[in-house]
């Protein structure tokens, strides 16, 4: 997504947002709504069945080099999302973004700066970025 487009939604949320303008309602919402994109998934899991998990212990392989860990490192995920838990995952999802903006909106800042924050903090940091 380009910074004009990102801003754009921003400010398209800033115009849509009337119920929920309260600084406390937004976080209660952004909450609520990052909650229901994990329920999405898990319910793609758990009722649909169109992916499965298979998590176990994650094996690492030693003397290799970091890029080559990449490799030996599994995702735990097997098989892919079907058109409908597809769409409620992204329709979940897009209901998170909707409520980041507007939370950006109410303390004043953009979502692009945060963007390029994390990016930056991402390019600094590297693989140890998340751990």
């Amino acid at each position: 997504m380009s910074a004009s487009s990102l801003q754009a939604f921003q400010d398209q949320v800033s115009e849509l947002l009337l119920r929920h303008r309260s600084l406390l309602d937004v976080m209660s919402k952004l909450g609520q709504t990052n909650t229901a994109a994990v329920r999405s998934v898990t319910k793609a899991v758990t009722e649909c069945g169109c992916v499965e998990l298979h998590a176990t212990k994650q094996e690492f392989v030693p003397d290799i080099a970091l890029e080559e860990a990449k490799e030996h490192i599994k995702h735990h995920v097997h098989g892919e999302l079907c058109e409908n838990c597809r769409d409620a995952v992204m329709n979940e999802l897009g209901r998170s973004l909707f409520y980041m903006s507007a939370l950006g909106n109410l303390l004043g800042f953009e979502l692009e700066e945060v963007l390029q924050r994390e990016s930056q903090k991402c390019s600094t940091l590297g693989f140890f970025n998340m751990s």
